[in-house]
């Protein structure tokens, strides 16, 4: 079968293909009260409130198969604050492919589709969480694990870590490593 690869971003708005990575994301991660009509509102949000640079714009990767996504991985740039100073990073969030499609390297295709935005010099590094189980996927695509502390210094605690996989990763490895506590200035994602 033949798939195909979206980009969705700010400049090239679809709300079809939205409603489609919604689709995915909810079966891949269903949650109580959490509809594909909410989450594909909360993705055109995402898009639609987006006013820097293009180069920098968030952007979703999806792969459909016959209309039916298939894999989704996500960047979304972030300001956060680490080495005494604020930096706009690339946020890899929402990877996921359709369970009865894994291991068809379609992880691996969206994942290195969206860190290009890295490689090409839009943005300096990535951040991103993950579980144990994972690592060695985003080890072998050249991610590297955070030592260093992570926190959200805006939120009721601005001391608990906002993330909530056990792991946290940059990519690319070869990248300067941050110093310090990394203030996420916001919610995990």
């Amino acid at each position: 079968m033949t798939d195909r690869l979206d980009v969705l971003s700010p400049a090239s708005f679809d709300p079809l293909l939205v409603e489609r990575a919604a689709s995915l994301l909810c079966r891949v991660w269903p949650k109580p009260g959490r509809t594909v009509a909410s989450r594909s509102a909360q993705l055109a949000e995402e898009f639609a409130s987006y006013a820097g640079p293009p180069e920098r714009a968030p952007r979703g990767f999806l792969v459909t198969e016959q209309g039916e996504a298939i894999a989704y991985a996500a960047i979304l740039p972030r300001e956060i604050a680490c080495d005494g100073r604020r930096v706009v990073i690339a946020g890899l969030a929402r990877v996921c492919t359709a369970p009865e499609r894994r291991g068809r390297g379609l992880g691996e295709r969206v994942v290195r589709t969206a860190l290009a935005l890295v490689d090409e010099g839009h943005l300096p590094w990535s951040l991103f969480q993950t579980t144990q189980a994972v690592r060695p996927f985003y080890e072998r695509i050249g991610a590297v694990l955070v030592g260093n502390r992570i926190v959200n210094s805006l939120a009721d605690d601005p001391q608990a870590n906002p993330f909530w996989d056990e792991l946290a990763m940059r990519y690319p490895a070869q990248a300067p490593a941050p110093e310090g506590v990394i203030d996420l200035l916001g919610p995990g994602f």
